[in-house]
């Protein structure tokens, strides 16, 4: 027990120097790109990443909100137009977006 074991890294000092660099250049939409050159998983490189202090999480919820109005701004939208809305909080927005574009009109 005298003999210190020698720790097995998945990454030496010259590939974190390429995937750091790499990352600068490319950000979060290549991740598959630096993954694949390494031969690692895309959630090892963010592990790396993350564990190296470079990583930055995309922000959440801004494709959901680009999507239009949420539900509940068409069920008001809806109601405006003196439609009761009861029992339609299950509707999908498709739907409710169908049902306003009909009753605006």
């Amino acid at each position: 027990m005298a003999e210190a074991t020698e720790k097995n890294t998945n990454y030496t000092p010259e590939m974190l120097e390429k995937i750091v660099a790499m990352y600068a250049d490319v950000g979060n939409e290549g991740l598959e790109d630096i993954a694949l050159a390494f031969d690692k998983t895309v959630r090892s490189i963010r592990s790396k990443l993350v564990r190296e202090g470079v990583y930055v999480a995309s922000p959440k919820g801004a494709a959901a909100k680009a999507d239009g109005p949420s539900k509940k701004e068409l069920l008001r939208d809806i109601e405006a137009h003196g439609f009761d809305t009861e029992g339609f909080e299950g509707a999908t927005k498709i739907a409710l977006s169908r049902l306003l574009g009909l009753i605006a009109n």
